[in-house]
């Protein structure tokens, strides 16, 4: 596919974590004690959850606090204009999951190599940023996962670039019922927990933020939501194994708030590829509105969570 900015790399980004990182993770996104392969260090199948990935873009390879704004370093894209990135807000993240990550990253070299999929204007409304990210062994070339992000630059369209393709959509059925409901209650520190992966927009731990952009005050990461609701399909679905899942999306819709309880509503839909099978899923606030959608997992669906202990 051609268009303006397309195939651009941005430079590597070098990544790194610890077993601790994982951990940690595993407790933000809310694990469960029957999980000790993802809580428990010495657990013979200890395992990295699998969408541990996604926050290497804004840790890279420290394990200090990271100035949010700071790290913000905008890359002007050949053919498009320069973006301002104080104003962009998460579209829709995909992850597909090409190899197992090592507990720790210590003895090899990981990198976060990244490109663009295609920049389109969507007129006064804004543009939309496509980019894909690969977490690369930079000694072996492999592949471990593999994320599409989409990212909307509000306000910022008009430039006369294409228009860009339709958002291909995976509704959930509307005659049944859903195979299952989910149910995650957050708390008021759950924010303030998962941050510390690395993801330290202020927006997320202080009033200010939210309240000028007109919210109540501070709102979840939305990839907060979205790895909550990978957990819990993951753990319904494919018995808590990280070999039983192989794809990953869901659309962000609208903020959470902390305290708020999620409700996932998911189907089967019988579409097999190989072992594993489409699920579809939508998630909402509550009594409230729908946070993510557009969600599809691909899970190699067993009956009940197996004995990792």
């Amino acid at each position: 596919m051609s268009g303006p900015g397309v195939g651009f790399e941005y430079p590597r980004q070098e990544v790194s974590w610890l077993k601790r990182d994982v951990l940690l993770f595993a407790n933000s996104i809310g694990c469960k004690s029957d999980e000790l392969h993802f809580l428990y260090e010495l657990h013979p199948n200890f395992s990295v959850f699998p969408t541990y990935p996604l926050v290497l873009t804004f840790k890279g390879n420290t394990q200090e606090v990271v100035d949010f704004y700071k790290a913000q370093k905008a890359v002007k894209i050949p053919s498009v204009p320069e973006f301002d990135y104080r104003r962009v807000v998460d579209g829709q993240r995909k992850i597909e999951f090409l190899k197992k990550l090592p507990p720790s990253s210590e003895g090899a070299k990981f990198e976060n190599r990244t490109k663009v999929l295609g920049v389109y204007d969507k007129g006064r409304p804004g543009s939309v940023l496509d980019i894909q990210t690969d977490l690369v062994n930079a000694a072996t070339g492999e592949v471990h996962t593999r994320v599409t992000t989409s990212s909307f630059f509000v306000a910022q369209g008009g430039w006369h670039g294409p228009k860009g393709p339709a958002t291909k959509s995976y509704p959930p059925p509307k005659d049944r019922e859903p195979d299952a409901v989910l149910e995650h209650q957050t708390t008021t520190e759950s924010a303030l927990l998962y941050r510390l992966n690395g993801d330290y927009n202020p927006l997320h731990a202080t009033p200010e933020p939210g309240q000028k952009m007109g919210f109540k005050g501070a709102i979840t990461h939305g990839l907060y939501q979205w790895n909550v609701t990978c957990h819990d399909i993951l753990r319904r679905f494919g018995g808590s194994d990280p070999e039983n899942i192989r794809e990953y999306q869901a659309r962000f819709a609208s903020p959470v708030m902390p305290g708020d309880k999620l409700i996932t509503r998911v189907w089967r839909t019988g579409e097999k590829t190989g072992d594993f099978e489409e699920v579809r899923f939508a998630t909402q606030v509550e009594g409230g509105k729908v946070c993510l959608s557009n969600g599809r997992a691909l899970v190699r669906v067993v009956s009940e969570l197996k004995n990792k202990l």
